[in-house]
């Protein structure tokens, strides 16, 4: 270990953006002086309208946070049977599908992009299966035309769990205006956040008054309970920050831009790391920086001496979900997706993170891999 390329403050491996302090404080002032915390305040109505605007959707309801949005989505969409999906994905993607009386299918993924692999998907394709579950992993959208063109052929849903992809376009439209139904996450660790929270896009705007009884146990009127809901209401203070955080998510990109272009600029070239890229045709946010090693033991021994210059790298998704102890699955059958999970590694990514800190970084992980070699 080079001692001189120590941090001497721990670089986490994500770190939230904050809005303006009075800004925010400003939508709590009213809040107090309301006293409307919940249900629909107009907190959280205009947050969803700013949002709709923002992604360029007709159709969208806020939630309490992505996992739970992603449940009343299937529930909504009233699926029966088996939903093909990916393993290189959270747990929240697995957990929601099983919460549901579903039963996921595993499909491997493409070695280029890590989102689901469509050549593989009509294979798994049986009289059970309802709908297909693709995730935009590490905001690099998936092959969306050739997911739909299987879908339609089939007669099957599509829902994207597009936790990571917040704010990019393909082809210059919105990533909100794919598949039946989109799940966001605007969890803390996300581009853009409210803390905890979440949203689904839809295009069936018949599904709105399904999913507003969803979220509220069920309840489509002071005397009626018509679903088996749960609590998935976003709250004022969540709309509040989220409001707060729309405001500058131009620029949090701007600067995520910056950092991925200096990783770019100092990793470019090493034999023994693959680079994340993005087609000329997606308009990224630049949510991850994942690299990925020639080895599984050259990944958990990076990840290891990483941590002891005080950088903290997370093997992300490290083990696959069909791996989980909850679970029983044969992860022979996703060769690729077990391949890159083993050699899958996320650097720090968020938009405070200077240049002469990843060019740190950066000195350390050429270093480290020149003494593994």
């Amino acid at each position: 270990m080079k001692n001189e390329l120590v941090f001497e403050n721990t670089i986490m491996v994500t770190q939230p953006s904050l809005p303006n302090y009075e800004r925010y404080m400003g939508y709590i002032k009213g809040i107090w002086d309301r006293k409307w915390l919940t249900n629909n305040g107009p907190v959280h109505e205009e947050f969803k309208n700013e949002l709709k605007n923002f992604l360029r959707t007709k159709n969208g309801e806020l939630f309490t946070n992505g996992h739970l949005a992603l449940e009343m989505a299937l529930k909504a969409l009233d699926l029966k049977g088996e939903v093909i999906t990916t393993p290189f994905t959270f747990a929240s993607t697995t957990h929601a599908i099983k919460n549901c009386n579903l039963e996921p299918v595993f499909c491997d993924i493409d070695p280029v992009t890590y989102n689901i692999d469509p050549a593989k998907i009509e294979d798994l394709i049986t009289e059970k299966t309802s709908a297909i579950l693709a995730v935009h992993v590490f905001g690099n959208p998936c092959d969306i035309q050739a997911i739909q063109t299987i879908a339609d052929k089939h007669n099957l849903k599509v829902i994207y769990d597009a936790a990571h992809t917040f704010g990019v376009e393909v082809d210059g439209k919105g990533i909100a205006n794919f598949g039946d139904v989109s799940m966001f996450s605007f969890h803390a660790t996300k581009v853009f956040h409210s803390i905890e929270g979440g949203m689904l896009s839809f295009s069936d705007n018949s599904l709105a008054p399904t999913l507003n009884a969803l979220k509220n146990f069920g309840i489509t009127s002071p005397e009626t309970v018509e679903y088996v809901g749960s609590n998935a209401k976003m709250n004022e203070f969540q709309a509040a920050m989220g409001l707060s955080n729309l405001e500058i998510i131009n620029n949090e990109i701007d600067s995520r831009k910056e950092v991925y272009t200096n990783y770019l600029h100092y990793l470019e070239g090493l034999d023994d790391i693959r680079l994340l890229q993005f087609p000329d045709y997606v308009k990224p946010n630049y949510a991850y920086f994942p690299i990925l090693l020639k080895d599984h033991k050259q990944r958990n021994l990076l990840c290891e001496q990483l941590g002891k210059y005080n950088v903290i790298t997370r093997k992300y998704f490290y083990p696959l979900c069909s791996q989980f102890d909850c679970y029983d699955y044969d992860v022979k059958e996703t060769p690729v997706a077990q391949g890159v999970s083993d050699r899958i590694l996320c650097l720090p990514m968020y938009a405070n993170l200077s240049k002469e800190e990843v060019k740190q970084i950066c000195e350390i992980i050429q270093y480290e891999l020149g003494d593994f070699k």
